[in-house]
């Protein structure tokens, strides 16, 4: 069976918050210090103090920073250099890796700087690499496989940052949940109820955000955040245990939305399909097909959860100008599978790794392609190579 964990976060995330939890579930605290031990960086020391958030008895995260060796501003190639060269395990390096990757072509992108020139501040200080290599490790030690998440609560207001006042949630929690298709969930504060570390591990590292999956619990744990507010536990839950599978024949209801046009243009189609995809869409292609009185066009398809089914809709419609849509229900059996990077002549290349094949990330394969002055499909096959021989190791 696999081994799974859901993240309750109805009052927020925090890096903090989740390696609390998961160390509160019985991760264990040597195996986490060693991992981040190896680091190599001085100047922290990392308590787990037990303590309550209105009336719920949880474990605290205090990473305490000495001022001698507190670097904040660090750009993203100096904290992906620093987790490459750490004496980590393979899977807990991985993890760490796509987290900062994610969250240095975020930030990028919202600041206009390539994705390794980029300057990280909050996300960048010890304390935060601290929480996402901890996070991680903490991970592997449980034996996780896959991790889910609840919908993420989010305050408003504005919030105070190193580039000056932002509206709440930041940027870069917004962006990062857009990009996974995440659920938010308002709340009426203006506290950082989600910030970017504790949203990139979920969203990062979670295959699904949802309720519960069927599953027979050995252990939950609560990781406090730093406030204990009055009206609601300031918590991260996780639960762990093993996924139950489903009866045999059923799968996880999805909607199919689709609508045929015969008067809109192949880039108008192109740039839709795009756009369903950023809304939050499972899946959108094209079909072609033959309308009335011979004419050529074009079946547009989308696949979405509850959650995007209305704002799929509406985008399907607002790209394409249809007078019309149609929807319905199916199912679908999403396959379990494990991320990774692996290394193609000092390439990083992203590779998807399921039971039954291995998927490579075909934009980094061009990249190191072109970089390399070799044919596309030669780095495809070196990695997929060595992302089934690391496979195989592990």
């Amino acid at each position: 069976m696999t081994r799974v964990a859901w993240f309750q976060c109805g009052a927020g995330v925090a890096g903090d918050m989740v390696l609390a939890a998961l160390v509160d579930a019985g991760a264990d605290q040597l195996t986490v210090m060693d991992a981040i031990g190896g680091l190599g960086v001085d100047g922290w020391a990392l308590l787990f103090e037990p303590v309550q958030r209105c009336g719920v008895r949880c474990l605290w995260a205090n990473v305490v920073v000495h001022d001698h060796d507190h670097h904040p501003h660090r750009p993203a190639r100096e904290v992906l250099d620093m987790i490459e060269r750490a004496d980590l395990e393979p899977r807990v390096k991985g993890r760490a890796l796509a987290v900062y990757r994610t969250l240095a072509e975020v930030e990028g992108a919202i600041h206009g700087v390539a994705p390794d020139e980029v300057e990280l501040h909050e996300v960048g200080a010890i304390d935060s690499i601290v929480d996402v290599v901890g996070v991680c490790a903490a991970i592997e030690s449980l034996g996780i496989e896959e991790i889910e998440f609840s919908p993420i609560a989010v305050g408003h207001g504005s919030v105070t940052t190193a580039h000056g006042e932002f509206p709440n949630p930041v940027p870069a929690v917004t962006e990062l949940l857009t990009q996974a298709g995440a659920v938010i969930r308002g709340l009426d504060t203006t506290m950082e109820l989600a910030t970017p570390t504790g949203v990139a591990l979920m969203t990062v590292l979670g295959s699904h955000c949802g309720p519960m999956p069927t599953m027979a619990v050995s252990s939950t744990g609560f990781g406090a955040g730093t406030r204990d507010t009055p009206s609601r536990p300031n918590v991260v839950q996780v639960v762990v245990g093993e996924r139950v599978d489903a009866p045999s024949g059923s799968g996880r209801d999805a909607h199919e939305v689709s609508v045929n046009v015969d008067d809109v243009t192949g880039e108008v189609l192109a740039h839709t399909i795009a756009r369903l995809i950023e809304v939050g869409a499972h899946d959108a292609w094209l079909a072609p097909i033959v309308m009335k009185k011979g004419r050529p066009a074009h079946t547009v398809h989308a696949l979405c959860d509850d959650a995007h089914h209305d704002v799929v809709i509406a985008t399907m419609l607002a790209e394409t100008g249809s007078m019309g849509i149609r929807s319905h229900v199916v199912e679908r059996w999403p396959q379990r599978r494990a991320e990774m990077t692996v290394d193609v002549d000092g390439h990083a290349i992203r590779v998807k790794v399921a039971d039954h094949r291995v998927k490579v990330e075909f934009d980094d394969a061009a990249v190191a392609a072109r970089a390399l002055g070799v044919p596309v499909r030669q780095v495809l096959a070196e990695a997929e190579a060595r992302a089934a021989n690391n496979s195989r190791r592990s």
